[in-house]
C-alpha cells in the first residue's frame, strides 16, 4: 500500500475509533463535544433527562428555551415527533441533511426540557457525518446545542471548545474546523402553516421557494 493510502486507512481508524468513544461515553450517560455542519455541539443521549439536564448546566442555558435534536435520518422522526405535517415532510426531503430544525409536535415520553410551551421539539438530520454516526450508533437522537455556554461565541475548532468546557465533557470528538457562519435555521411547522423561529445558514427566501415548488 502507497505511504498515502496508509495514511487514509490510519485517519479512517482514527475516526472510527473516536466515533466509537463517543457513543460509548454518551450510553453512559455523558456529555460530548461533536462536530456539526455549523459548530461543535455539546451532545447528550436525548432520551436521558439526567443528560439532558447537564448539558443544560454545562452551557448555563435558559431552561425554558428547549434543545434542538439530531437523528440520523428521517426514518427517526416516529422516535421524537408525533405527526410530521406533509409541508415538514416536503422541507425535509428539500433541506436534509442540512441545517434546517423543524418544530414538530412531540411524542408523549420525551424528557420536558426539550419541549416548548406548546409541546413542540426541534430536530434535524445534519449534514455532518460524526453527527449522523453518532445518533445512528446509539439508535437515540441527541442533543445538538452549540458547545459553548450561553452568551459566548460558538466554538468553531476543538481547542475553542475544549476551552470552554476542558475536564466537563466525557469526550471531545474532533472533526477540524468548522465553517458554519450561522447556526441551523429553525422553523415551526402546524399543518400548512410556517413560522421561521430563527433563520441561520438556510435563507427564509429558500424556504419560501421550497413551499411554492
Amino acid at each position: 500500500m502507497s505511504r498515502r493510502g496508509i495514511e487514509k486507512s490510519e485517519k479512517k481508524n482514527a475516526e472510527a475509533e473516536g466515533l466509537s468513544r463517543a457513543v460509548e461515553a454518551l450510553k453512559k450517560g455523558e456529555v460530548i463535544v461533536f462536530p456539526t455542519e455549523t459548530f461543535y455541539g455539546l451532545g447528550a443521549d436525548a432520551l436521558n433527562e439526567a443528560a439532558v439536564e447537564q448539558v443544560f448546566s454545562l452551557k448555563g442555558r435558559d431552561p425554558r428555551n428547549p434543545l434542538p435534536l439530531i437523528i440520523a435520518k428521517p426514518e427517526m422522526l416516529d422516535s421524537v415527533a408525533s405527526e410530521v405535517p406533509p409541508l415538514a415532510g416536503k422541507l425535509a426531503r428539500r433541506f436534509w441533511p442540512g441545517p434546517l430544525t423543524l418544530v414538530l409536535p412531540a411524542r408523549l415520553g420525551l424528557p420536558a426540557p426539550l419541549l416548548n410551551s406548546e409541546g413542540g421539539v426541534g430536530v434535524r438530520v445534519s449534514s455532518h457525518p460524526a453527527a449522523r454516526g453518532l445518533a445512528e450508533k446509539l439508535t437515540h437522537p441527541i442533543t445538538a446545542t452549540s458547545a459553548n455556554p450561553s452568551g459566548k461565541e460558538p466554538a468553531r475548532t476543538i481547542a475553542e471548545a475544549r476551552a470552554y468546557f476542558s475536564g466537563k465533557v466525557g469526550f471531545f470528538l474532533d472533526g477540524g474546523r468548522l465553517e458554519g457562519k450561522k447556526g441551523s435555521t429553525v422553523v415551526e411547522v402546524a399543518g400548512d402553516k410556517l413560522r421561521i423561529i430563527r433563520e441561520g445558514e438556510i435563507p427564509s427566501i429558500e424556504l419560501e421557494k421550497a413551499c411554492l415548488s
